[in-house]
């Protein structure tokens, strides 16, 4: 298989496990981000790492961005900055330009920026994992990483009969609810109007510490 040189930008979660896969396939990675401590953490696994604003033209010209084969932005928890970096990126005349979309809108608007592939890295994923579920009666615990992890739990009895957005776990515990397993039915990727009922079983991914506080919260 020939070689090519990816950029990743954004060496979040998402990011950072991309940097993981294409290295170990063999490929050149560059690693983006201005956070000084994320870079460090790929100094040892990317071909190069580099603290950058990728917001700042300069700063991509500098690093011959337009060079790569695949340019990712991997920038997942500013919308703006990921939409400006790719619009940077599209000018600067790269070959092909990946971005990673929190939503549908967002999506769209990367659509229209001339963004070559749009990816839905937690929609993809729910779907991914929802499909496993289904193969397998039971997921206790997958850990995803040193911090994340994904889990299966019964709805605690608080939850029950309050819609998704009105318990607002992602505000409250920081996690994410990827589906929800109702008798033979599985709702993948639920909205906020979805009711909670009994006897759901939800699957979490979030911090560990996170989904340990909502598991020991059962009985409350």
């Amino acid at each position: 298989m020939h070689s090519k040189q990816f950029a990743v930008i954004g060496l979040g979660r998402f990011g950072s496990s991309m940097v993981r896969a294409l290295t170990s396939m063999g490929h050149e990675v560059l690693a983006i981000d201005a956070n000084e401590d994320r870079v460090q953490k790929m100094v040892d696994i990317a071909t190069e790492a580099v603290e950058a604003d990728s917001k700042d033209e300069d700063a991509l010209k500098a690093l011959g961005i337009r060079n790569f084969d695949v340019v990712v932005v991997a920038i997942g928890e500013n919308i703006q900055a990921n939409i400006l970096t790719s619009i940077i990126l599209k000018e600067l005349g790269c070959k092909k330009v990946v971005a990673k979309a929190q939503n549908e809108l967002h999506g769209k608007v990367l659509e229209k920026i001339g963004v070559d592939l749009v990816v839905y890295p937690e929609r993809d994923m729910a779907v991914k994992i929802a499909q496993t579920l289904v193969s397998r009666n039971v997921l206790d615990l997958i850990n995803l990483s040193p911090h994340y992890s994904l889990i299966e739990l019964i709805a605690p009895p608080h939850f029950v009969g309050y819609t998704l957005g009105g318990l607002n776990l992602r505000k409250i515990y920081q996690v994410s609810v990827l589906a929800i397993k109702r008798d033979d039915d599985l709702i993948v990727a639920p909205g906020p109007e979805i009711m909670i009922m009994e006897r759901d079983l939800l699957v979490l991914i979030g911090k560990t510490d996170n989904l340990n506080r909502i598991s020991d919260s059962d009985e409350g």
